[in-house]
């Protein structure tokens, strides 16, 4: 995936919608948990050495799974590549139940299944599509009811 550097870096200064310090690992040979500051910011989950204000990565939280693998540990995998597994260790499984719920809710595809969902259930109470009044055009409102779930 192509991406500008310097909006990437300018996104991971943005407010977060949930950050912590918490042990992560990425997928390589040899790799150990280690504390990171974890930062989420809408669809992009950054992490940070904890002493330094720049990122050493990001991921894209689109066609990935999260899974919580035990008590207070957490992982995320793209369908790409469901072996490369990014660990993430919490304090406490609340913590952990947390971050898991906040992460699936960040991508742009839960967004979208969302606004489908939630338009169709305005329309069967009210007999009226919502998004009229926004004027979206017939050919945009098929495209969001054309991939119900």
């Amino acid at each position: 995936m192509r991406y500008n550097e310097r909006e990437l870096l300018s996104l991971a200064r943005q407010p977060a919608e949930k950050a912590a310090e918490i042990r992560m690992s990425v997928p390589k040979k040899g790799s150990v948990l280690k504390k990171r500051l974890v930062k989420l910011v809408v669809n992009f989950l950054f992490y940070f050495r904890t002493d330094e204000a720049e990122p050493i990565g990001a991921l894209l939280l689109e066609h990935c799974k999260i899974t919580k693998e035990e008590e207070n540990v957490f992982s995320i995998s793209f369908i790409e590549e469901p072996e490369r597994k990014y660990c993430f260790e919490c304090a406490t499984e609340e913590q952990c139940q947390e971050w898991v719920e906040a992460l699936r809710r960040a991508s742009y595809e839960f967004l979208r299944r969302s606004l489908i969902f939630y338009r169709n259930e305005i329309q069967k109470m009210t007999g009226k599509d919502p998004l009229e009044q926004y004027g979206i055009s017939e050919e945009a409102r098929f495209q969001l009811g054309a991939h119900r779930l």
